[in-house]
């Protein structure tokens, strides 16, 4: 017997389902997802967060667990078009947080309250010694340089063409990428010449790169909201972590990491 269509949308929901738990499976010690109960008791918090995040978000996640005992944090980094997707098929999470308000807004009826905790800005990443003499938005439309940017669907490539068409620079990209990280290994990589990132991602490869700064007439300014989701196992857990995110300690955490103010 040929299968049902039913048994077909079956099948399709379990690879879905087992697509979107593997990013999750290694974000943090011990295991389970959402607000589950792990070892010795500890409640266990997904939050997905936008890739921008990684490494202030690692170390937000050892603050808030060293200030909240009983409770594991575990991130999933993605773009946060890839977020929004994972929350429209129920991946299994507490909260959110992205890289802009508009992805967040498309969310309103799965989360709760939305705020902002953040904010950042963009800067041209160049090869380490800036080879090429890249000093302005106009060089990138040099048709000589391989520059990369993030696909229109990714908050900062939304942002990338947004700064670059309020000019009237043209820019044809070597390849689009799926979040802000990938275009800053383009260029680490040596794959690209230039790419644009958020001025926070440059700066965590200094030491390969170097940052061509945007006068903040030229630029965008990228706001990250964070809210609760409502299908969190345990509500009170993911309100509460937003709830810090926007407190002294977190604040202090994100500025010490060069983002600006809410």
């Amino acid at each position: 017997m040929l299968p049902t269509r039913t048994g077909h949308r079956r099948a399709a929901a379990a690879v879905l389902a087992a697509v979107l738990l593997a990013p999750l499976a290694g974000c943090g010690s011990g295991s389970g997802s959402g607000s589950d109960r792990g070892g010795a008791g500890a409640a266990r918090l997904t939050v997905l967060a936008a890739s921008s995040l990684t490494d202030v978000f690692k170390t937000a996640g050892a603050a808030y667990e060293k200030s909240h005992p009983g409770t594991e944090v575990a991130f999933s980094f993605a773009g946060s078009q890839e977020l929004a997707a994972q929350v429209r098929q129920g991946a299994p999470a507490g909260a959110l947080v992205t890289a802009d308000t508009r992805t967040m807004e498309s969310l309103a009826s799965d989360t709760g309250e939305a705020v902002v905790i953040a904010r950042n800005r963009l800067v041209i990443a160049t090869e380490e010694g800036n080879p090429h003499r890249i000093g302005s938005l106009a060089d990138l439309a040099d048709s000589r340089l391989k520059v990369v940017l993030a696909a229109p669907q990714v908050p900062v490539g939304r942002y990338s063409r947004q700064i670059l068409d309020a000019r009237g620079i043209e820019v044809r990209p070597v390849s689009q990428e799926p979040n802000v990280r990938a275009v800053l290994s383009k260029v680490e990589l040596g794959e690209a010449d230039a790419g644009l990132v958020y001025r926070t991602d440059a700066s965590t490869a200094a030491g390969t790169t170097d940052a061509v700064d945007i006068p903040d007439d030229q630029n965008a300014v990228a706001s990250y909201p964070a809210a609760p989701l409502k299908s969190a196992q345990d509500p009170g857990a993911a309100e509460a972590f937003v709830t810090w995110l926007s407190g002294p300690e977190a604040q202090k955490i994100l500025r010490d990491a060069g983002f600006q103010q809410p």
